[in-house]
């Protein structure tokens, strides 16, 4: 199983008489003729294989489904749309569709970076862009009916600006085609170009998302080496400087080797530079080729985490097991937890 930023990954068959799928580590062309390694990853021969045994059963997501959802679903089916959410095979797909919120992911599907966390792929996209994304980006929004979208991407240091301008342009023409519609633009670090970052946040959007993802000690190796806690610190603190009208959001994996007395300090640490709002989730591991889980994080741990983040300040913390950094993003300011019961677990039935 592979993971984008956090989510859950199935990957699928390939269908008959086409190319076959390509192996985890595999280095392979793209569509745009430039080189990229499946799942961001090298295959090693010292990579420790996946455990064998079933995971805790917090960990099973409820089976999607409700009116609103089947109807965002044909949506999706007739007009073919792309959303993180279901190319990713999210197990949250079906509280957030009935909730009216998507992922989209911007900027195509393979990263400058690569992070031992993360099964996107890697290579150098050479300075490509899809120059009718803004527009597409804002059809899709407008075709689903979302209330609420979250935006993101990989990172594309091979760009000068790492892309600010496309995602404040994607961020311009949703805004314009779906005025009712509040946007979370969750991005790169820009390479902690501070110039970078305010075009993004003067762009209209309602909240600005970059993942801290681990406490300092775990940043490498879990972190690629051009990304750092220190950078991801300054971004955060930068856009809520700079607009202080604009909710500044931060999430953390857990499971990855932190320690209780690591994981209070990265919470004040977020808390002291003016983070709005976090989420906490369990890291599970993608392929055999990235970080080992440390630990499955019970239930009430994640639940006294939150009282924790609650107690510094956040006007929000959403934490449980299956909680990633778009989970029921549009409930952020609810300040139930997004709406899940004890210890971060959804409620089923």
């Amino acid at each position: 199983m592979s993971e984008f930023k956090g989510i859950p990954v199935v990957t699928t068959a390939s269908p008959a008489g086409s190319a076959p799928a390509r192996r985890s580590g595999e280095k392979y062309v793209t569509p745009q003729g430039f080189t990229a390694i499946r799942d961001g990853i090298k295959a090693s021969s010292q990579a420790v294989p996946l455990p064998a045994g079933r995971k805790p059963g917090w960990l099973r997501a409820p089976l999607p489904g409700g009116q609103r959802f089947d109807e965002v679903r044909q949506a999706v089916r007739e007009h073919r749309l792309a959303t993180v959410c279901e190319e990713a095979k999210c197990p949250n797909i079906g509280e957030c569709w009935n909730a009216g919120t998507a992922t989209l992911m911007l900027m195509g599907e393979v990263c400058t970076r690569a992070c031992r966390f993360c099964a996107v792929d890697t290579g150098n996209p050479q300075g490509w862009l899809d120059v009718e994304e803004p527009a597409n980006a804002a059809r899709t929004v407008r075709l689903m009916g979302l209330k609420y979208v979250v935006l993101t991407s990989v990172n594309r240091d091979d760009l000068p600006d790492g892309g600010a301008v496309h995602f404040a342009a994607c961020v311009r023409e949703i805004k314009a085609l779906n005025p009712r519609t509040a946007v979370e633009a969750l991005t790169p670090d820009f390479q902690g170009s501070l110039d970078d970052v305010e075009t993004v946040v003067d762009s209209g959007l309602d909240v600005f998302a970059q993942n801290v993802e681990t406490v300092r000690r775990l940043t490498h190796p879990v972190r690629d080496p051009r990304a750092s806690y220190e950078q991801t610190l300054a971004v955060l603190a930068h856009a809520k400087g700079h607009r202080p009208d604009v909710l500044v959001k931060t999430s953390l994996m857990l499971g990855l080797g932190e320690t209780d007395v690591e994981i209070r300090a990265t919470l004040a640490d977020l808390r002291a530079i003016g983070v709005d709002v976090l989420t906490l989730g369990q890291y599970l591991r993608p392929t055999v080729n990235h970080l080992a889980v440390e630990r499955f994080v019970r239930p009430e741990e994640f639940e006294g985490y939150r009282e924790n983040a609650l107690a510094l300040g956040f006007l929000e913390c959403v934490a449980g097991p299956l909680v990633r950094s778009s989970y029921r993003a549009e409930q952020a300011l609810a300040r139930n937890n997004a709406g899940l019961g004890a210890g971060g677990v959804a409620t089923r039935g």
